[in-house]
């Protein structure tokens, strides 16, 4: 009769402890990447009676509780900065006194210093650069991004034009009897000099020779800056065949280049790749069809300030600049394991690894394994209240149940005395 104690004290044990997790799931139904725990009961050792003819079970054992890692709901946040992992994996995370730990929170911010951090403060690992030339093989760090830092101006060293050049145009040659003609086409291209400051290079074509038999069409072309800019001599040739392709300079050739020296503002001078072939393909083209410029494109800016940051999906950390322009200065890493249900949950979202969990498996999001990032997103806590609810009930009722046991057995306990008492 006394087991009958023992074993309903461990089932009264045993149900205030899942209790205790489903109300700690309960009260996490609003946290960001929650994970719900399960509960897992075991029966204790059992007592053998008759010879082995039956057993009497002593109860059950304190239950066990899994992290089930399940996908949770994603939803999308106005601020630029927050990210929810799709998949597997977690964002790394360094906290003030320097442990590393995981989480799945993806409400990020920065400090006044500009680092990357989670809403509790702690510093999200990655790579960055100012440059905009993230390396995301090396070693992880804080990700750190000043706003309203400085970009210095980038120099214009190669240009590239897709246009048409009229095959009908009539011959001509840029000059007759020293005295220049007009061009056939002309088209302006901005580019950037070493200082930032913007110069229009204008480049002419006369149309020198039609197509015939074997022989290419061909055109002249020069380049040229205001006066008062600078000064450029650069020309050429560009021949083309009797179906408009462009033949010479080759796609092998070295690229014709626009020189501007004595540059005015005191910048360095420029030399200009002019590109005229995209993955093989050349951009110009001499149709019979009207001369037209479709599109330029030059890469050179001017400087700008870094006015605000944004992550965009797969980790990356974009900068947004005064000029309309981003770039890339961060790249969040992630971090996923074999066992990820054998880290130890320590509280502000995060985990740490226990003596059981596996090596982080640190890379870029999207890859050996790992998940997505998604940018302006953040993931739902996984707690499902009705099958909260429907357990609670349970194990309210498995108490209730429990407690009965002992009043029962504890009635008969006082029947049994009341026999054996000289009174009774």
């Amino acid at each position: 009769m006394l087991t009958a104690f023992s074993t309903a004290l461990s089932a009264l044990s045993a149900d205030s402890t899942a209790i205790s997790v489903v109300g700690n799931n309960l009260a996490n139904l609003n946290t960001t990447g929650f994970k719900a725990s399960t509960i897992n009961f075991q029966d204790l050792l059992y007592e053998t009676l008759g010879g082995g003819s039956s057993q009497v079970g002593m109860g059950v054992q304190q239950p066990t509780t899994d992290r089930v890692f399940s996908q949770g709901a994603t939803q999308s946040s106005s601020n630029a900065l927050d990210v929810a992992i799709s998949g597997q994996g977690f964002l790394i995370v360094k906290t003030s006194a320097g442990a590393t730990e995981y989480t799945r929170d993806g409400n990020l911010t920065t400090d006044a210093q500009g680092d990357l951090e989670t809403s509790n403060g702690d510093y999200v690992q990655g790579w960055s650069s100012l440059t905009g030339n993230v390396n995301a093989t090396g070693p992880t760090g804080n990700i750190t991004v000043p706003s309203g830092s400085l970009r210095q101006a980038t120099p214009t060293a190669n240009m590239s034009v897709t246009m048409n050049l009229d095959a009908t145009a009539a011959n001509t040659t840029p000059s007759t009897g020293g005295v220049a003609n007009p061009p056939t086409f002309s088209t302006p291209i901005e580019v950037y000099d070493s200082l930032g400051n913007s110069h229009v290079v204008t480049l002419d074509f006369w149309k020198t020779a039609s197509a015939s038999g074997g022989t290419p069409a061909q055109w002249t072309w020069a380049a040229s800056v205001p006066s008062t800019d600078g000064t450029t001599t650069s020309t050429g040739t560009l021949q083309f065949d009797q179906n408009g392709n462009l033949v010479s300079p080759s796609a092998t050739a070295a690229a014709p280049t626009v020189t501007i020296t004595g540059l005015t503002d005191g910048a360095s001078d420029l030399t200009i790749n002019w590109n005229l072939y995209t993955n093989g393909s050349s951009t110009l083209t001499q149709y019979a069809q009207s001369s037209s410029m479709s599109n330029n494109s030059q890469d050179g800016s001017a400087p700008a300030q870094m006015t605000d940051i944004s992550i965009g999906n797969g980790g990356v950390v974009l900068a947004q600049l005064s000029n309309g322009q981003q770039m890339e200065v961060g790249q969040l890493a992630m971090a996923n394991f074999v066992n990820p249900d054998s880290l130890l949950d320590v509280g502000n979202n995060n985990y740490q690894v226990s003596g059981a969990t596996s090596n982080a498996a640190v890379g870029t999001p999207d890859s050996g394994g790992r998940g997505e990032i998604l940018g302006s997103s953040l993931e739902s806590s996984t707690v499902d209240i009705s099958t909260e609810f429907t357990n609670l009930m349970t194990y309210q009722n498995s108490y209730e149940a429990a407690s009965r046991v002992i009043t029962t057995a504890d009635t008969i306990m006082q029947q049994t005395l009341n026999i054996m008492s000289p009174n009774g």
